[in-house]
């Protein structure tokens, strides 16, 4: 059976899952842009091998 009255935290709760969804989105933001950096990296390494060969 559903509680009488008005909510409870529910102001509490949005701002929770807002700020959790920053922080979610960040990590994958900095791992998306690490992944990039390892890739360019890899990929000069690569090409100076192939120029050196």
């Amino acid at each position: 059976m559903p509680k009488k009255g008005k909510e409870k935290n529910t102001v509490n709760k949005a701002k929770h899952t807002k700020l959790m969804q920053r922080k979610i989105n960040k990590v994958k933001l900095e791992k998306q842009l690490h992944k990039e950096r390892l890739k360019s990296i890899i990929k000069k390494v690569n090409e100076s091998k192939t120029e050196e060969g």
